[in-house]
C-alpha cells in the first residue's frame, strides 16, 4: 500500500509539473516581442498604404494595388506588427501584404488554412507566401498549397523538400545573422528548387528583418535598418517582376 501511495504521489507530482510547464509555455508564448513604436508609426502615416490590424493578421493594403499579394508568417514570438515597416516598401509598390499573427505566436504550430489569410484582401488574384525565421519554415509547408505563386524567405530556410517543384523562390539572408546563419541557409539549399534565388544583405542580422529590438544569439549589425528595408524592397520587387513568377 505504501508503495502504491508513493507511486501515485510521484505520478500526481509529475502531472502537476507538466501542467505548470504547459501553462508557463502558453503565458510565455502569448507575450511576444513587440513592434518598435517609431517604425510602426511611420507605416501608419504612409499615405500610399492602409494599415489594418485584423486580429489574426496585420494587413497592408496599397492605395494602388497590383492584384498581387504576400501572406507572410511572423517569426517565433514576434508580433506581426513588427514586420510592417520592413515590408511596407513592397506594399508602397502595390503588393498587398498580410502578416500573420500565428497561433501561440509560433508559426510552426499554425494550422489554419492559407485561404483564411488570403480572404483578408479579396482583391488579390495571385498570392505568394513567405516568412521570417520559424515563420519561413512554416511558409515552406504552405508553399505546396495549390495556387501559391511563389515563396519569399527572410532569414529562414525550409525543412521540407521543394527541390522537385518549379516553385519560384527568393531567399534573403543576413550576412551577420547569428541565428539563421549564412552557413545554415546554404546547408538547406538542396531543399529548394534549382532556380531558387539566394541573396545576402551585407552587414545585416536576424532581428533586422523586423523591428522588434535585439535577439539573444544574434550577430552585431553593421547595416542600418533603412538599408535593410531598402534591400528587402528591391530584392522582393525584382523577384516579383521576374517572368518566372508571373
Amino acid at each position: 500500500m505504501r508503495v502504491r501511495r508513493i507511486v501515485r504521489r510521484v505520478g500526481l507530482a509529475a502531472l502537476a509539473a507538466g501542467v505548470l510547464a504547459a501553462v508557463g509555455f502558453v503565458v510565455w508564448a502569448e507575450h511576444p516581442m513587440e513592434a518598435e513604436p517609431g517604425p510602426l508609426a511611420a507605416v501608419r502615416a504612409d499615405s500610399a498604404i492602409t494599415y489594418r490590424d485584423a486580429g489574426s493578421a496585420v494587413v497592408l493594403t496599397p492605395k494602388r494595388p497590383s492584384a498581387v499579394g504576400l501572406v507572410f508568417f511572423a517569426g517565433a514570438r514576434v508580433d506581426a506588427a513588427a514586420y510592417a515597416s520592413k515590408l511596407s516598401g513592397i506594399a508602397d509598390a502595390g503588393i498587398a501584404v498580410v502578416i500573420v499573427r500565428p497561433t501561440l505566436n509560433f508559426a510552426i504550430v499554425e494550422t489554419r488554412p492559407l485561404a483564411d489569410f488570403e480572404a483578408l484582401d479579396p482583391a488579390v488574384q495571385r498570392w505568394l507566401v513567405g516568412g521570417h525565421s520559424l515563420g519561413g519554415v512554416r511558409a515552406c509547408e504552405y508553399a505546396t498549397d495549390k495556387g501559391v505563386a511563389g515563396l519569399v524567405l527572410l532569414g529562414s530556410y525550409c525543412a521540407n523538400d521543394l527541390s522537385r517543384t518549379d516553385l519560384p523562390v527568393l531567399s534573403i539572408g543576413g550576412e551577420r545573422d547569428g541565428l539563421s546563419t549564412p552557413a545554415k541557409i546554404r546547408a538547406a539549399r538542396h531543399l529548394l528548387p534549382a532556380s531558387a534565388e539566394l541573396v545576402e544583405i551585407p552587414g545585416s542580422v536576424h532581428a533586422q528583418f523586423g523591428d522588434y529590438g535585439t535577439q539573444p544569439g544574434d550577430g552585431v549589425p553593421t547595416a542600418t535598418d533603412a538599408a535593410v528595408r531598402k534591400a528587402i524592397t528591391a530584392d522582393v520587387l525584382a523577384f516579383l517582376t521576374d517572368p518566372a513568377t508571373d
